[in-house]
């Protein structure tokens, strides 16, 4: 069944440019944690075809790739897909949930980064099944391992742009040397690739999270890859596609104005030229983050100088991206807004996890309703790199995740699960005696 009504898809489709934490329904969210517990993910694939629309309808005659990275929910996969998007995959774990989510190899591209053998191996193998699957290399060592395996498919080549741009620094990929090969040895490496494999073109990526701050910046590497596409070109190299990756980023405060896509589509054509190939987009956060919410419990409150501090079960294990980015995410104190919470006062309030580590902060001296043990606090924009970075760390089972609608879409994790693959007879066998 779809999640929204059917009909043509109208530029109305897309729904607000930006869906805030305060747009949630508080009394659904609330009946959704008393069924299924805290800490809880809540995802609404509804959401997800909104932005998948807007997308379409901004970057018409354009190869929409999702980046499954952000949320490789199977009903994720499934929606996306059905919105005429493609699935670009970073891992051969990923290649197999698409596959198995029914998207067609066709459909399907996995992006290699420095990719151990058993990965390479697994898409070879798939490959074999289904050769109309895509590999995107960023070295000419990969494309050596590649043929080594007999692979002599659709090859695009990662290119490295020498300009990148992100949210964080730890998100910049387009001028790592980690990530893709210069653009000055491009053409040579195309022109040995076209003669080994079904050359696809070529690909690139500025990083995560990109504001319309940064779009000079992603203007410079789409112009980058639009004069490397013409000169491939005038080599005689046909370009299928110029891949120039996605990275479209999506306001985390609740100030921050939603970017403008139609000014970054009209900027990506612009920049971009003329050439034959298609252009093709990778978004993943733009697509996903607003469509999901995390559900935490307040458990323990005290008093600190200058703050309250407001223990919470949904820690690092759970949203790793404070801890990791130092990100900011919106927080709604969902027990403030009945009548009996109407009169909080607002402190600076630190919300802490449960994990064993000072980097465990949801965050710091935030000015917030003061929080009392048993509150129901919403968490915004937890659909992209949410779940999916979530650890067992502390031996902490992994938090369920149900659909706005009520769906389970995972259960939630038990210890047997963390403890599955421990062979504890087995290590005793083989560990040595103390006393040789």
């Amino acid at each position: 069944m779809s999640d929204v009504p059917e009909g043509p898809r109208a530029a109305s489709d897309g729904g607000p440019a930006v869906r805030r934490l305060a747009d949630w329904e508080a009394n659904t969210l609330a009946e959704l944690a008393a069924e299924h517990g805290t800490p809880l993910y809540v995802f609404d694939p509804a959401r997800v075809r909104e932005n998948c629309r807007r997308l379409t309808a901004a970057f018409p005659d354009t190869e929409i790739q999702y980046a499954a990275k952000a949320h490789t929910g199977r009903r994720t996969l499934q929606t996306v897909h059905d919105e005429g998007f493609a699935i670009e995959c970073a891992s051969a774990g990923e290649v197999q949930r698409a596959l198995a989510a029914g998207i067609p190899g066709s459909d399907v591209t996995y992006t290699a980064v420095n990719p151990p053998a058993r990965d390479l191996d697994a898409v070879v193998k798939t490959w074999e099944e289904h050769p109309s699957l895509t590999i995107t290399a960023g070295a000419a060592d990969t494309l050596d391992r590649l043929a080594e395996r007999g692979f002599d498919g659709r090859l695009r080549i990662r290119v490295n742009p020498g300009i990148g741009a992100g949210h964080h620094e730890k998100v910049v990929t387009g001028g790592h040397p980690k990530f893709g090969v210069g653009l000055d040895r491009v053409p040579e490496l195309a022109e040995s690739a076209a003669e080994r494999f079904e050359f696809a073109g070529i690909h690139a990526h500025a990083g995560s999270g990109i504001s319309g701050e940064q779009l000079a910046d992603h203007r410079e590497l789409v112009s980058r890859m639009g004069d490397l596409a013409r000169t491939l070109e005038d080599c005689g190299l046909p370009v299928e596609t110029v891949d120039v990756g996605g990275g479209f980023g999506v306001p985390y405060r609740e100030e921050a104005p939603a970017l403008d896509l139609e000014a970054v589509a009209a900027a990506t054509r612009e920049a971009l030229g003329e050439t034959d190939a298609t252009l093709a987009i990778e978004p993943g956060r733009y697509v996903v983050a607003d469509a999901g919410v995390l559900l935490t419990t307040v458990n323990t409150v005290k008093e600190a100088p200058e703050m309250v501090v407001g223990g919470i079960d949904a820690g690092m294990t759970t949203l790793l991206r404070p801890a990791l980015y130092d990100a900011y995410h919106a927080v709604r104190n969902l027990d403030t807004e009945t009548d009996d919470g109407e009169d909080r006062e607002t402190v600076g309030a630190t919300l802490a996890g449960p994990v064993c580590e000072t980097a465990d902060l949801l965050c710091e001296n935030r000015p917030l309703p003061r929080p009392e043990r048993g509150d129901l606090l919403a968490v915004g924009n937890a659909g992209a790199y949410g779940y999916e970075m979530a650890s067992t760390y502390n031996t902490r089972p992994l938090p369920a995740e149900v659909g706005l609608d009520g769906d389970l879409l995972r259960r939630r994790g038990t210890v047997a699960d963390v403890t599955e693959f421990e062979e504890p007879n087995g290590f005793a066998a083989a560990a040595p005696r103390s006393d040789q």
